[in-house]
């Protein structure tokens, strides 16, 4: 069993910064991809970024290619993201999950784990 905890979000001006967190708890978190997924409102959740087991491999969604970092430290059994050039367009719910591999995490099946999610505003 892994439990995920996100934290991090709050409130920010256009063309600033956050980082999210995502601790887990549980023995096997270095074996999971993990991701993030955010859903604004009337919207569906969507993935945002998501790294494999290892860290070595990324993958990004396009809105966020360039502002945005997914990275994880297995021995804190955490996984981050930071936001940067944030836009209202970014505000949403974050959430992070855990799959098999880092490509059950990007098409959004087969996520074992869900974190409970985090806020994050942007204003203009």
């Amino acid at each position: 069993q892994v439990q995920l905890v996100e934290s991090g979000g709050g409130l920010v001006q256009a063309g600033g910064s956050l980082r999210l967190s995502c601790a887990a708890s549980g023995r096997t978190f270095s074996s999971y991809a993990m991701g993030w997924f955010r859903q604004a409102p009337g919207k569906e959740r969507v993935i945002v970024a998501a790294v494999e087991w290892s860290g070595s491999r990324t993958y990004y969604a396009d809105s966020v290619k360039g502002r945005f970092t997914i990275s994880r430290d297995n021995a804190k059994k955490t996984v981050y993201l930071q936001m940067n050039s944030l836009k209202p367009e970014d505000t949403a719910v974050y959430y992070c999950a855990a799959a098999g591999n880092i490509w059950l995490v990007v098409g959004g099946t087969g996520l074992d784990y869900w974190g409970q999610g985090t806020q994050v505003t942007v204003s203009s």
